[in-house]
């Protein structure tokens, strides 16, 4: 793909929401190129979010995101990382708009159920501490479409 870029979600979430986030961002037409779960330890959570480790909330954070499990993605695609953020919304979910998944499913500051990379930059970072395995590289087969098949089918 032409034009590409890659982004690292990922989410100490329940499970259940695994599929809804997933399809939200494949139904958008962003590839899965890396998905794992993983139980990541403090020192792990620590250096992710080293950025933040002057932060009131940071012993917090990473407290919460290595008590459990946590799915790891990253998706490939045209202004992924822009359209990511978008797609999971506002930080708090309190300030997110119905329709992103922190609007949709989350509650608090603290458990906003995703977090995305800001930047490609970030991305480049975050997928090469979460997935230092790297990546699968593939291509997807083309869709069919049908528009050709019925094409002035319906028009008088």
């Amino acid at each position: 793909m032409s034009n590409t870029e890659q982004t690292y979600i990922s989410g100490r979430c329940p499970t259940f929401l695994v599929g809804e986030i997933l399809g939200r961002f494949e139904r958008r037409g962003y590839k899965i190129v890396a998905l794992k779960m993983t139980h990541p330890s403090k020192e792990h959570v620590e250096n992710h979010y080293a950025d933040l480790k002057d932060k009131p909330f940071f012993a917090g954070l990473t407290s919460f995101m290595s008590s459990g499990p946590v799915v790891a993605i990253v998706f490939e695609g045209k202004d992924v990382v822009k359209q990511g953020r978008a797609m999971l919304g506002a930080t708090n979910p309190l300030a997110s708009a119905s329709g992103t998944i922190r609007g949709d499913f989350g509650i608090d500051m603290g458990r906003n159920i995703c977090h995305g990379s800001d930047s490609v930059e970030s991305a480049k970072k975050e997928i090469a501490l979460w997935f230092p395995e790297g990546i699968t590289q593939y291509r997807l087969p083309l869709m069919p479409t049908f528009t050709s098949k019925w094409e002035g089918c319906c028009t008088s």
